[in-house]
């Protein structure tokens, strides 16, 4: 019951980051079906939008927002949306979307993002909405795991903590 889908509770697979861990590596798809790592993006600082599908309108409205908000952080910032979605759905969503500030990328081959970090959820082969900022060194600067799904992240918040690291 750590999460909620349309209030239908929903267990977590793996641990409960927090701010002041070390940032789990992972090995994600991009849209392109080659594979990227966390030291992949260097000593960027990542804000990390995990959303169940980005074919819902609360996970296209989050990856949305992160986007336009891309465009005033700079050249430091890099904004990750991770689903469990096909690289090739995640393409085509960005196309129609017009997003093309945040990189998607697809957790759909083991989950091993997920199950690093907390959100994969059981038995619906889903990640759980979350947001994660890890500065440079790869350190956990801001968390947040929405517990209802249908619902959004704090927007300001996760911003503010990647502001702060600027």
């Amino acid at each position: 019951g750590a999460a909620t889908m349309k209030g239908c509770p929903f267990t977590l697979i793996g641990p409960k980051l927090k701010v002041g861990d070390m940032a789990p590596d992972f090995e994600l798809v991009k849209n392109d079906l080659s594979s990227v790592t966390l030291s992949d993006f260097g000593s960027k600082i990542k804000l990390i939008s995990a959303v169940p599908s980005l074919d819902t309108s609360v996970c296209d409205q989050q990856a949305r927002t992160f986007n336009e908000a891309a465009a005033n952080l700079g050249e430091n910032v890099v904004i990750l949306a991770v689903s469990m979605d096909l690289p090739f759905a995640q393409g085509r969503w960005c196309s129609a979307a017009g997003v093309d500030r945040v990189i998607t990328l697809s957790d759909h081959r083991d989950a091993n993002f997920g199950t690093a970090y907390g959100v994969l959820m059981k038995g619906a082969r889903l990640l759980s909405r979350a947001v994660f900022v890890v500065d440079g060194e790869n350190i956990v600067r801001h968390v947040e795991y929405v517990k209802e799904n249908a619902t959004l992240p704090d927007f300001d918040t996760a911003l503010a903590g990647v502001r702060s690291l600027l």
